[in-house]
């Protein structure tokens, strides 16, 4: 299966949605962008605990509101999956990963993470 490639706009629009998110006061605990076996395209993937309280509804409601307050245009919002910090993906990252000291820009990839397989990976966060 071909991955297609992330584009560095892809990239610089994921670190600018994360500040935007980090201003807003929302805690990422991961943010990257994955190329999902499931979906066969990009996702821009966040989690963190405000998002998970009350539902993904909601969590979607407040990521929207946060960059739309923060100026945003909605036609610059990639399509964002939001995973809740008890999905097994996440929870797997942050074992493997929490020791680590750096994390930007590093790529992961070809590997079962949780429940899903990782095709391809920029990750920008993960704690």
């Amino acid at each position: 299966m071909v991955t297609e490639t992330l584009a560095s706009i892809d990239i610089d629009r994921g670190a600018e949605i994360l500040k935007i998110l980090d201003a807003a006061k929302l805690k990422v605990s991961v943010a990257a962008w994955m190329f999902l076996s499931e979906y066969e395209d990009w996702r821009l993937v966040v989690s963190a605990r405000l998002f998970d309280s009350p539902g993904p509804r909601s969590g979607y409601g407040l990521l929207r509101h946060s960059l739309a307050a923060a100026g945003l245009a909605p036609h610059k919002i990639p399509t964002v999956l939001i995973l809740p910090i008890t999905d097994p993906s996440i929870r797997d990252l942050r074992r493997i990963f929490r020791k680590a000291k750096s994390f930007e820009g590093m790529r992961l990839g070809g590997q079962m993470i949780g429940d899903r397989f990782l095709q391809d990976a920029y990750v920008y966060r993960i704690s």
